[in-house]
């Protein structure tokens, strides 16, 4: 091997190895942070302000396709979870979301509260380190206690463009509390 090479190669695995434990994946379950999503006009809505309930919160961008068609599942979700609790989020995080977001809104119409964040206060919610690529879509699911219990980015499975409603049903309903069956009314009992 040339020496060139090998030198190369030894530095790569040496910067490698030394950027390892900086590249760790997010604690889960934890806490939720109380983010605060700018809707703009100088209104925000605060993550607190849903808690009783299950939050699904989605970290786009808003010329991404795949989050475009993640944002339309989850407002083809919202009348059927809205009753049971669920409450959608949504928060755009490029660098001109703020101006990019008017447009978003009129073209989508998400029926759910849709605003922006900066991009380092979307890494930090998500515990997503420096040293990784974040790929967009981000889905974060939170229960009614306010603890984050699953977060996926966009190349995670779940996130899979063919079966994302499919994934996204089920993970809410491994997330949501177990109804009883419905029963119908006590049978009289026949006289004797």
């Amino acid at each position: 091997m040339n020496p060139m090479k090998k030198y190369r190669a030894v530095a790569a695995c040496t910067l490698l190895a030394l950027a390892a434990p900086f590249a760790r994946t997010a604690v889960l379950p934890r806490p939720a942070p109380d983010l605060a999503i700018n809707l703009g006009q100088g209104k925000q809505v605060k993550l607190s302000q849903f808690k009783g309930k299950t939050v699904v919160l989605a970290f786009i961008l808003t010329y991404c396709s795949h989050c475009q068609k993640v944002m339309g599942v989850l407002s083809k979700l919202n009348p059927d979870y809205a009753p049971r609790n669920v409450q959608f989020l949504a928060s755009a995080t490029e660098d001109m979301a703020a101006a990019a977001l008017p447009a978003f809104l009129r073209q989508y119409a998400p029926p759910f509260p849709t605003g922006y964040n900066s991009n380092l206060e979307s890494v930090s919610f998500l515990q997503h380190s420096s040293m990784l690529m974040l790929y967009m879509p981000a889905l974060v699911f939170i229960d009614p206690d306010g603890m984050i219990r699953a977060q996926y980015e966009g190349r995670d499975s779940l996130l899979e463009e063919t079966s994302v409603e499919k994934n996204i049903r089920a993970k809410l309903e491994e997330l949501l509390p177990k109804t009883a069956a419905k029963k119908g009314p006590p049978k009289k009992s026949k006289p004797r």
